[in-house]
């Protein structure tokens, strides 16, 4: 089975190609500056710090304290880790995975 979002269309799917075409840090950072703010870029990388905070297991307090998220941030990341797409789990576990190999 595929996963179909309800926001997918034919612009998100050329955005989606677009990201599989990356084959470089250097390549995602060129995109990113083109694509997203600053603000944009940085709510998203604060979205995935606490996605692998949680993962962690740790605690809302001191997820809040480290990344300057706020709670409502940390529920909505949680409330994806537990009941979303399997976006974030796919992508924390992927890094894991790639930390390894590295080591």
């Amino acid at each position: 089975m595929t996963f179909k979002p309800n926001w997918q269309d034919e612009n998100t799917d050329i955005l989606v190609k677009a990201l599989l075409t990356l084959s470089s840090e250097e390549d995602a950072c060129r995109l990113l500056d083109d694509l997203c703010t600053i603000s944009e870029i940085k709510a998203m990388a604060q979205r995935l710090q606490v996605a692998r905070l949680l993962s962690q297991d740790i605690t809302y307090n001191t997820i809040a304290g480290s990344t300057g998220a706020s709670t409502a941030t940390i529920s909505r990341v949680k409330r994806c880790l537990n009941y979303g797409a399997d976006g974030y789990k796919r992508v924390l576990e992927n890094m894991d995975e790639e930390k390894d190999h590295e080591q």
